[in-house]
């Protein structure tokens, strides 16, 4: 069994879907710590002026430390301006009229109390509703595991039956040191390899990293073919972390 695990994020970008998409579960990490203004609460959009951040307001104060799981959205009418903005940069795209209504009561109907968690999840699910995507979705926090960093990333695959981990390229930074606890659980490391394909895009030049509802409402149909097209295959752990000595010493 190959897995994924990675944070719940607000509105991902394209290659999150490809990491999900090949494997057979990916994990939401959602019983760590919550970063404010992280990838969990916000991302971005394209506009005329250049990429435009969306950010879900959160309460946070006085809750320093909190897990992802728990944190829970501050200002319910968010959505509002959220809407608004995807209007004015999508609506004349030529997929607009088609999932603009599917995802507006998503972002727009948000009730007290709700938790960005559950947000991000239902969004997410909507996603890959549309792009095709069947892997499976897990809650960390449904699994009974516990732990820090790698450990937890260890027991959540041992929890699983999983004898391989795709990671995030971003956690190569810690994780290749840490290696030895997921070799010791028999699990073979691996990390996402993945180049930023470009499409039909508003308002030139073609700026990549946006949310995948650019490519949405750009592309429609095509969307899950242009994902796939960024794939190129994973870096083994011994070849990253080769690369990162190299780049230590250099």
């Amino acid at each position: 069994m190959r897995i994924a695990i990675c944070q719940p994020t607000y509105l991902p970008w394209l290659g999150y879907f490809d990491l999900m998409d090949q494997v057979d579960a990916f994990v939401l990490l959602d019983n760590v710590q919550f970063e404010k203004q992280s990838w969990q609460q916000r991302n971005r959009i394209k506009t005329p002026t250049g990429l435009q951040w969306l950010t879900v307001p959160v309460v946070f104060r006085g809750r320093l430390g909190q897990m992802i799981r728990d944190v829970e959205i501050r200002e319910v009418d968010f959505g509002k301006t959220h809407l608004r903005a995807i209007e004015l940069n999508y609506g004349r795209t030529r997929f607009f009229t088609t999932f603009f209504p599917q995802v507006a009561p998503l972002i727009g109907e948000v009730a007290e109390g709700m938790r960005l968690a559950d947000l991000n999840l239902r969004l997410l699910q909507w996603i890959t509703g549309i792009l095709g995507i069947r892997t499976e979705l897990l809650l960390a926090s449904s699994l009974g595991v516990e732990g820090k960093r790698t450990k937890l990333l260890s027991e959540i695959c041992q929890k699983l039956g999983a004898k391989e981990y795709v990671s995030p390229i971003g956690s190569a930074n810690y994780l290749v040191h840490e290696l030895r606890v997921l070799n010791d659980a028999e699990v073979d490391t691996f990390f996402h390899n993945y180049v930023h394909p470009e499409y039909e895009q508003r308002f030139p030049p073609f700026l990549p990293f946006a949310s995948v509802i650019d490519l949405i409402f750009n592309e429609g149909t095509r969307a899950t073919e242009i994902i796939r097209s960024g794939r190129q295959a994973s870096f083994t752990a011994e070849f990253v972390a080769t690369r990162m000595a190299e780049a230590k010493e250099a």
